[in-house]
């Protein structure tokens, strides 16, 4: 019971920092993430004694009841925080960093190659977006950003911001991004900026081939 209040307590600060749609402290008890990571703790005590199975079955419970699978084998740090969690999934050898966000639809997941570590290690102070995809056992480094929909099958260097399909790194050492501000959608467009590239050297090109003809005709 002591630990069960302990833990409230910590949800309560780790939810209210993120979440300002919080607004009474008595919330905390309907959001998924507050129950599927204690399943999660209890499941991963069974886990670490070798009942595996039995871990198995509790964190399945957790899954029917939240829509948030964690296996019990994952490592996860403190202050970690799912966002809405419906479809997040989080494989058996994922490491967790302290003060990690994750959104709804997020996967830590392995490429199904691998053996032995086979997902992903997220490092501290790491916000990964609705929908994306980490997959493998890559690293993301502290302090990064991970855009939604992208899937990122590579290292993340630290305090980087990682957007498309694959993840390419937009920014880099730029600026340290504090857990505190961490946002969605203040991403940049990867796909967007391609094509200005595009069409700026097309626009050059245009521009060299019409001075080309031109002194022809002289």
């Amino acid at each position: 019971m002591i630990e069960f209040i302990q833990y409230t307590k910590e949800q309560i600060e780790v939810i209210r920092d993120r979440d300002p749609a919080m607004k009474s402290d008595w919330e905390v008890f309907l959001y998924p993430s507050f129950k599927a990571l204690w399943y999660y703790r209890r499941s991963h005590r069974l886990y670490l004694k070798g009942k595996f199975v039995a871990a198995r079955k509790l964190s399945q419970k957790a899954a029917h009841k939240t829509g948030i699978e964690i296996h019990p084998g994952a490592q996860i740090g403190k202050g970690f925080f799912i966002d809405h969690g419906f479809g997040v999934v989080i494989g058996e050898t994922t490491i967790i960093g302290d003060n990690v966000t994750l959104y709804q639809g997020v996967t830590l997941g392995g490429t199904g190659k691998e053996h032995g570590k086979r997902h992903p290690t997220i490092g501290n102070n790491v916000m990964i977006s609705t929908g994306a995809k980490v997959l493998g056992s890559i690293t993301v480094g502290d302090n990064s950003k991970i855009g939604a929909g992208s899937v990122v099958i590579h290292d993340v260097p630290p305090n980087s911001t990682v957007v498309g399909i694959p993840g390419h790194v937009v920014r880099r050492d730029n600026e340290r991004v504090p857990s505190a501000d961490l946002d969605q959608i203040t991403l940049p467009d990867i796909v967007q900026n391609e094509i200005d590239t595009l069409k700026a050297r097309l626009s050059e090109m245009e521009k060299e081939l019409t001075d080309i003809q031109k002194k022809e005709q002289l």
